[in-house]
């Protein structure tokens, strides 16, 4: 297989294109901007992007962010959260905020999230898919003349139906007055409601305020008992001793707590080298001579 080698630089250079890019996003129309065009743009859009950044998620009627919105994610219309207005110099005081689609042509007059089922876009109560329909108001089908608007009763992993969540555009203050994240400013366009490496995952998985909230204390360190997950308790069942048991599920508990001057690699190493260690004392265990016996005259 062939190697892909960069010049004297090169890593350099396309580190700094793809920061420009992040930043920038469509925003140059597709013409790189030039160095001088470059900082003054930066001088007049950071400042407002800390200040009236917008968070996009789209939320149960539980109040859980179902799916945190980031610059890829796709609207209704088919075209992605990038390519809608989310930019204000100041924001309007009309709710719900609306982020028209810029594309030239497109009838989006709001940024709408559908959820995928598996690869493919949802299914409305006509049978057609969602991309089948028209972005504008109404959501009329294209594909039959029986349809009223888009409406799809496919379930979310949190339990409740598509068509009882919202997407929700909210301001950084509207979001810490619910408690919710609101991650680090940066300069990056269309963050949406992307706050950190957990905003990727759902929201039933989402060990922060904006999912299922991280567990106490006291949970991650209460024993493991028949109700807890299959995973849990094949992991500790490792041995059939319960002294042996006891002292696993202490050890897992504790490695699998994170220390505060641990980087990632470090971590999941020592993670690792704990989860061997406990195979070859299981295999060792296993292997044992058996006592003697006697045979009977």
């Amino acid at each position: 297989m062939e190697r892909l080698t960069f010049p004297a630089g090169g890593a350099a250079a396309l580190d700094e294109y793809l920061e420009y890019r992040r930043i920038v996003g469509e925003d140059d129309g597709g013409k790189l901007f030039t160095p001088e065009e470059y900082e003054e743009y930066k001088r007049k859009v950071l400042p407002m992007r800390s200040e009236n950044r917008l968070f996009v998620s789209w939320r149960s009627p539980t109040g859980m962010d179902c799916k945190l919105v980031g610059p890829e994610t796709l609207c209704f219309c088919t075209h992605r959260y990038k390519q809608h207005k989310t930019d204000f110099r100041t924001i309007p005081q009309q709710r719900p905020l609306s982020l028209p689609c810029r594309v030239t042509g497109c009838q989006c007059g709001a940024y709408l999230y559908v959820p995928l089922n598996g690869a493919q876009p949802v299914r409305c109560r006509c049978k057609h898919f969602a991309d089948q329909h028209s972005a504008a108001p109404g959501f009329i089908c294209n594909a039959c003349s029986k349809c009223s608007g888009f409406h799809s009763c496919f379930t979310c992993a949190c339990g409740q139906p598509a068509y009882a969540h919202d997407t929700v555009v909210e301001t950084k203050q509207e979001r810490l007055a619910q408690g919710k994240p609101v991650g680090q400013d940066v300069p990056y366009a269309a963050m949406g409601g992307l706050t950190g490496f957990s905003s990727l995952a759902e929201g039933y998985m989402r060990l922060d305020d904006s999912g299922i909230g991280a567990p106490s204390v006291e949970v991650l360190d209460s024993p493991v008992t028949a109700r807890d997950h299959p995973f849990l308790k094949a992991f500790q069942a490792s041995s059939s001793s319960p002294e042996t048991l006891t002292d696993v599920g202490t050890s897992s508990r504790v490695s699998s707590l994170r220390r505060p001057e641990e980087d990632d690699m470090a971590f999941f190493e020592r993670r690792n080298c704990g989860k061997i260690k406990m195979e070859k004392a299981a295999k060792l265990k296993g292997k044992a001579p058996l006592p003697p016996t006697t045979k009977p005259s």
